[in-house]
């Protein structure tokens, strides 16, 4: 006696091979479902990531602003020393890079 899975209903007029291809059909159509869920929430994922980014260079941006005017005045007084602060910040910032 045949048992009947309640998921693949059998259908006597299509043939095995045709049965097995719909079966196929329908699960590539799944996994093609999936992967457009997944681009659209990758998708969005970028979009966040790249507003924050512009946030982020944004208010790099006015401290630079703020911090000009006292980089300025330090390089008339002590150029000498703001060079070797610039240096020592530069040095600091090339091995974090680095990492």
């Amino acid at each position: 006696m045949t048992h009947q899975r309640a998921e693949y209903p059998l259908d006597y007029t299509k043939t095995a091979g045709t049965q097995a291809g719909d079966r196929l059909h329908n699960a590539a159509d799944a996994a093609a479902d999936k992967v457009a869920d997944v681009a659209a929430n990758a998708q969005e994922l970028a979009g966040k990531v790249m507003e924050q980014a512009r946030e982020y260079t944004e208010q790099a941006q006015e401290a630079a602003k703020n911090f000009k005017p006292f980089v300025e005045k330090s390089m008339k007084e002590q150029p000498m020393a703001t060079l070797a602060v610039a240096a020592a910040v530069g040095l600091v910032l090339g091995a974090l890079w680095k990492r």
